[in-house]
């Protein structure tokens, strides 16, 4: 159940269920029916306030509080708006409800310690305002559990229209949205459960969805495992460009390349620093650079098929050049940092030379400063990440706790296993370096990159508090053992 739907998609897997012959009452009594198993393995019968909005979430919230009360629980219904203004399935929910409809009004949640939201769902995109704003924000401090999606909250973003509550627990059906993995969505959603409603998965084929949960169901089957007969030089030569000063950056992505299966890995470094990188592991190869020619030189050789470059390389015109010389060459670039800053003046000189074969691994401040107003900075962030892919022809992984991955063609994954401890310095030159890594074995280049933030995700759970970035190459053996069960 990896597929996020838009919330125009999830309508449109209701209307087909609905017109294959499956009655919406029918799918809104099973949400409500979902809704009541979630919060009766969770909690004791006690005093629940059930709010209503106009729409079909409030026909969701009728049936929870019917469901509940049949169950033995003391509930409150209230309605924003009026009973004789609600349409269709609602209308149906709400004549089946044995109790009183009280106005929607804070005073309802008074001596109410759980609370359920049934007000907007997915389905909002103004904010809030007016009782609603009011009610939203006197959840603050009970139990919530919201209906789809906590009211507020935009379903195809996970931005807050004005104000939403924090939610213990969100029930919503069928398939997650966007909004579910997204931040700030994703942190006020709180536990989430997808529960079957009696949407068949066939009404999937129609949708096409293009957006996923990255997990390794996308990838595991291309992932490039050593083979019985294979040796060193048939799992790439992988390339880091290694910086003067930073010299860490290049040494912790090197290593990452390594351990994520590449056969060979060479840091390019200048001449003065030899020593620095050449006590480092003695796995890696390392090739003094007296001038920029000799860089060019060592991308001539054709089994050196996957270039890494940007960690520490330093923000100016000899990385912008070493950078144009890797694409010149053809080989599959990952670029990444000072790789991406060094063009921030003229991004169309590094953007329209670009292909499917390089991956950008940006983080927010470095996307800023590539791609500017040209994707809208404004959108969401799996919007900007599209656009920028479809901008570039190339793969774009835009870092962050909710890490979204976006190739050239429309397709994305958002990453959701990143545990917080991954801020700290140099983890993103280990990502960078995986993906390298992967990308040098032959991977194909989207994949490589779904693969590579969710292993680094993996990696730090393994390590945990106290991580620092080096330990995250290590990891990777656990985080590869399982994966290959």
């Amino acid at each position: 159940m990896d597929e996020l739907l838009s919330v125009a998609e999830m309508h449109r897997a209701d209307a087909q269920t609905i017109a294959s012959g499956v009655p919406g009452v029918v799918l809104m009594e099973a949400a409500g029916a979902a809704v009541v198993r979630a919060v009766c393995a969770r909690w004791a019968p006690h005093p629940t306030a059930v709010l209503c909005g106009p729409g079909n979430n409030g026909g969701d919230g009728f049936v929870i509080a019917r469901l509940l009360l049949e169950a033995g629980w003391p509930v409150r219904l209230a309605l924003l708006g009026t009973r004789s203004a609600l349409r269709g399935d609602a209308a149906l929910a709400a004549d089946r409800w044995p109790g009183p409809i009280e106005a929607a009004d804070p005073y309802i949640l008074k001596g109410n310690p759980l609370v359920i939201d049934a007000l907007f769902g997915a389905g909002l995109s103004r904010p809030l305002d007016g009782v609603a704003k009011t009610i939203v924000e006197a959840m603050a401090g009970r139990t919530v559990v919201a209906v789809d999606m906590p009211s507020g909250l935009h379903g195809d973003s996970g931005r807050v229209l004005g104000v939403a509550p924090q939610a213990a627990l969100t029930v919503t059906f069928f398939r997650r949205k966007p909004g579910h993995v997204l931040l700030p969505g994703r942190s006020l959603c709180g536990e989430v459960v997808v529960a079957d409603i009696g949407i068949p998965d066939r009404v999937l084929d129609g949708l096409a969805p293009q957006t996923l949960v990255n997990s390794p169901a996308l990838w595991r089957r291309h992932f490039p495992w050593p083979r019985l007969d294979g040796h060193k030089y048939a799992r790439g030569h992988a390339v880091v460009l290694g910086g003067g000063r930073m010299t860490g950056a290049a040494r912790l992505a090197s290593v990452a390349a390594l351990r994520a299966g590449a056969g060979l890995v060479t840091v390019a470094c200048p001449a003065d620093v030899f020593p620095i990188y050449a006590a480092g592991s003695p796995s890696v190869i390392v090739e003094p650079l007296r001038s920029a020619d000799e860089f060019a030189q060592i991308l001539g050789d054709a089994r050196k098929n996957a270039v890494l470059l940007g960690p520490g390389a330093g923000v100016g015109a000899e990385t912008r050049a070493q950078v144009l010389a890797a694409l010149a060459a053809g080989k599959a670039c990952v670029l990444d940092a000072d790789a991406l800053t060094s063009f921030a003046d003229s991004p169309d000189d590094l953007l329209d030379r670009l292909n499917s074969r390089c991956v950008l691994t940006p983080h927010e401040g470095e996307f800023t400063r590539l791609f500017g107003a040209s994707v809208g900075l404004d959108s969401d962030k799996l919007s900007r990440t599209r656009a920028a892919a479809s901008r570039s022809g190339a793969v774009v992984l835009l870092k962050g706790a909710d890490t979204v991955v976006a190739a050239p063609d429309g397709r994305a994954v958002v990453n959701i296993n990143a545990p917080p401890d991954l801020a700290t310095a140099g983890s993103g030159d280990v990502l960078a370096g995986v993906v390298l890594g992967l990308i040098a074995q032959g991977m194909d280049s989207f994949e490589a990159a779904c693969a590579a933030v969710w292993m680094h995700g993996e990696a730090a759970k393994l390590v945990g508090p106290g991580l620092i970035s080096e330990d995250l190459p290590g990891a990777l053996c656990g985080v590869l053992r399982a994966l290959k069960g």
